[in-house]
């Protein structure tokens, strides 16, 4: 018997193998979760075969910035499983050049793009979400550090991923009545396709493991077994939290400078 036996999710966010969510997919999958995928249409040649590989029903491309786009993949989902016990949100952008020099330099247009594909995006999936949720679900999503401090580069995401954290709050308050869990997930630094945008990546992650307490890089997998104990009954009085997977850096009173 699996953890997850006879459990239906939902994933969106899937780039390629080396994705969080895909960590993520893994681990659920493992322990007997029925999963459908969206994604981005560009990187569908990537997340078909993934998706196929674990007897996805569902996998339909998405653009998160268009509510009319998210609708139609959530009746598909009704079709597909009727009603649902996980939804996954492992989603966030912003330009390439927002995330390099000063945050004083955000546009007004490179603000909002990034605010509402990696915060609002996330309040409009749930809202297409709940109503076909059942009793106990769980709802996940992914931030990063560089919300609650400030991290060189990362700009105008860190203030998306604040963003994000409070609306993981706020959800959490209006889903409680439904027994429905809204948490997130703060990973360390993790070679993604999401990661590479951001300046100094490189630097800042071969540094990481010589300063964080477990003294090693943070990989998919460990982010995957820590989403399988918030999406199963064994976190079932745990919701509105940000956990941290970081191997215990966001404990350290050290300056990001010396990593």
């Amino acid at each position: 018997m699996g953890l997850l036996d006879g459990k239906k999710g939902l994933i969106f966010g899937v780039a390629n193998e080396r994705s969080i969510a895909w960590g993520i997919a893994q681990a659920l999958h493992a322990e007997g979760a029925d999963l459908g995928f969206s994604y981005a249409s560009p990187v569908e040649k990537y997340v078909c075969p993934l998706a196929q590989s674990l007897g996805s029903r569902l996998t339909e491309a998405c653009d998160v910035a268009r509510d009319d786009e998210i609708q139609a993949v959530f009746e598909k989902a009704r079709q597909v499983y009727g009603t649902i016990d996980i939804l996954v949100h492992s989603i966030g952008f912003a330009k390439r050049e927002e995330l390099d020099g000063s945050f004083l330099n955000t546009t007004r247009e490179g603000f909002h793009l990034a605010l509402d594909i990696s915060a609002y995006s996330f309040t409009a999936l749930v809202k297409e979400a709940a109503p076909m949720m059942n009793p106990g679900g769980s709802i996940l999503t992914l931030t990063y550090y560089g919300s609650q401090k400030v991290m060189p580069n990362y700009n105008v995401m860190g203030v998306a991923k604040a963003a994000l954290e409070a609306s993981v709050r706020y959800l959490a308050y209006d889903l409680g009545e439904r027994d429905i869990r809204v948490n997130a997930i703060s990973a360390g630094p993790i070679r993604t396709l999401a990661a590479a945008g951001v300046s100094g990546f490189k630097t800042y992650y071969k540094a990481f493991k010589d300063v964080v307490p477990l003294q090693r890089h943070i990989t998919i997998q460990d982010v995957g077994k820590t989403a399988l104990w918030l999406c199963s009954d064994l976190a079932s009085a745990v919701t509105g939290e940000v956990v941290y997977v970081d191997g215990g850096f966001n404990i350290l009173g050290i300056g990001c400078a010396m990593v």
